[in-house]
């Protein structure tokens, strides 16, 4: 055996009974869900509509940074938290049985870790920002912690999705501002409501799996009525997105925004006409867009009021 073929055959030794940097780096992106950004997205459209808002117009930098950075944190976080507390659930299912808990390439104790560490770094940032949205920020642990396992006890585990992802709303504000108005609050209200409707058509594609395994969702509470409920919710939020508008004394530009995400919805509702898995996966990931159209029309307004 030559030098190079044992040095070779050492490594390829070494890493099948030690992994390397680079495999638990992997598996923690993995968990992390850094090869699914949709999330990310759907967390950061609704800090990014409540900065701009608040700021009536491009926000405080600093602000604007920590927050960016900080919903990436707090998603993964939301992410490892929530396959800790399904890796009894996750094997059973189709969709998710691969994931690094799940699989078991991922210790439960190196999960609560990283949990602890992204913790650390959310910490670290918020305590960049004022009094008042440190206050606030304790709340967001709280609910971003809690979410995953209230789809054991509620069919309404959407809802609390949804207050978790709102939160950002008021944070947002008091980081601008210094202060949450009354408006802020509708907004709350209308981002609890969107996520209701998205996670919604996500718990569509695993609905079957969850009823073998137990887990509660408004796609099991809806039953049949699951496409006109979800388009009642789509509804109260374009409309009070709409009311909104009015109350900020919003443009064309915003309500332009508006009119395509009422499109977007509408594509949203024949995507999920014959609830079939994939078409509804398709249909939550959609909601993206919906997210940038409305932020993009927030942007425009502003923009041409500037000038």
């Amino acid at each position: 055996m030559s030098w190079q073929q044992f040095q070779t055959r050492v490594v390829s030794q070494y890493r099948q009974h030690s992994p390397t940097i680079y495999d638990r780096a992997r598996e923690y992106a993995l968990l992390i869900r850094l090869d699914k950004p949709i999330g990310t997205l759907l967390l950061g459209w609704p800090a990014l509509w409540a900065l701009w808002f608040a700021a009536e117009g491009l926000p405080d930098i600093k602000v604007l940074v920590v927050f960016v950075i900080g919903v990436f944190v707090m998603r993964s976080a939301g992410c490892v938290i929530n396959d800790y507390a399904d890796r009894k659930i996750d094997p059973h299912v189709e969709r998710t049985k691969d994931r690094p808990i799940a699989a078991g390439r991922v210790t439960e104790k190196e999960a609560l870790t990283l949990f602890a560490v992204l913790g650390l770094i959310a910490f670290g940032l918020v305590m960049l920002l004022n009094t008042l949205t440190i206050l606030l920020s304790f709340a967001a642990v709280l609910s971003a912690a809690s979410y995953p396992f209230m789809k054991r006890y509620t069919y309404l585990p959407q809802a609390f999705l949804g207050i978790a992802f709102a939160w950002a709303v008021p944070m947002a504000w008091a980081a601008q501002t210094g202060s949450i108005p009354e408006v802020s609050w509708l907004l709350f209200i209308i981002v609890i409501l969107w996520a209701m409707a998205y996670d919604t058509m996500y718990a569509m594609v695993d609905r079957e799996d969850d009823i073998k395994v137990g887990i509660k969702s408004t796609a099991i509470l809806f039953g049949d009525a699951d496409k006109i409920i979800i388009g009642a919710i789509q509804l109260s939020v374009l409309a009070g997105l709409a009311m909104l508008g009015g109350r900020l004394s919003m443009g064309l530009p915003y309500f332009t925004g508006l009119g395509i995400a009422i499109l977007l919805s509408i594509y949203q509702q024949y995507l999920i006409r014959d609830r079939k898995p994939a078409d509804c996966l398709k249909a939550f990931l959609n909601n993206n867009w919906f997210g940038a159209a409305v932020f993009a029309g927030i942007v425009a307004d502003y923009y041409l009021m500037i000038d």
